[in-house]
């Protein structure tokens, strides 16, 4: 095992990091989508039984228990990782206020919580559609434009956990949608919108009080769309691009969702009204 395996990085040597999309970067990416590739077709092929309107059922409509019960578990797979690395954390000496779960990425392990513990089937789709819409693009940029990169080697704990916990991330809302838990429409837009006001606004006052920078409301990760935001708005605008930004994404998503639907010419709006 490396010697810098379980080091944190104001313990290594300067200059152990990779740069983005670097040959360490895009080999990682790879490895991670066909880990998440394999672990989808193996958790949705199959299935038997009737469906059901609980939300275990897979593509062709029948109930597929081993997709179902993983949907319940990953959840609390995510909680045991984080409590891992906070213990880790602490052991060493390096746990902070900089390490609580208030990034949008950290915020996702509450969202699939919910959606597993969810009593009826309009709250999952609820929560399916915030992870879909928000988590999901969320992760997918946050493994674009990694912020721990450069501060680590490849074959370190916190790189590879980074790693781990945004595959999780990426792999729950793609089972969400394969499970039949939610289903993406255009209607629920109004979802993501509130959950991104109820928990924006708590993170960016908390925040401006502990001079932290959760969710990058305060100042842009360099080498990002947000950075570019910032170049343009200046600091005193950075925020209100920053809105105007997520407003964009969310609308691309929509649209893409939405001729989708039309393409495909399948209504994903199920019998219950939500």
């Amino acid at each position: 095992m490396s010697e810098y395996f379980w080091k944190q990085y104001e313990d290594l040597p300067q200059g152990l990091g990779y740069m983005r999309f670097s040959a360490e970067h895009i080999m990682t990416l790879l490895v991670l989508g066909a880990l998440i590739v394999l672990t989808v077709w193996l958790l949705t092929a199959g299935g038997s039984g009737k469906s059901g309107a609980s939300g275990g059922s897979d593509a062709t409509g029948e109930t597929n228990p081993r997709l179902t019960r993983a949907m319940r578990i990953i959840p609390w797979i995510m909680v045991c990782l984080e409590l891992f690395k906070d213990g880790f954390l602490i052991y060493t000496g390096h746990f902070g206020v900089g390490y609580l779960p208030l990034h949008l990425c950290s915020l996702g392990l509450f969202v699939f919580i919910a959606a597993s513990l969810a009593g009826t089937e309009r709250w999952r789709m609820i929560w399916g559609e915030i992870a879909c819409v928000l988590i999901l693009p969320g992760t997918i940029a946050a493994l674009l434009f990694p912020d721990w990169a450069h501060l680590y080697p490849v074959f370190n704990f916190m790189n590879l956990y980074g790693y781990a916990w945004h595959g999780m991330l990426l792999l729950y809302p793609i089972l969400m949608v394969k499970s039949g838990w939610t289903r993406l429409s255009i209607r629920h837009a109004h979802y993501p919108w509130i959950f991104l006001i109820c928990a924006g606004v708590p993170v960016y006052v908390f925040d401006r009080i502990a001079d932290c920078n959760y969710m990058f409301v305060n100042w842009p990760l360099k080498g990002t769309p947000l950075a570019w935001i910032a170049e343009v708005t200046g600091d005193k605008w950075y925020l209100a691009g920053y809105l105007v930004f997520a407003l964009i994404v969310i609308g691309l998503i929509y649209a893409c969702i939405e001729l989708y639907h039309r393409v495909n010419h399948r209504s994903y709006y199920g019998s219950t009204r939500i």
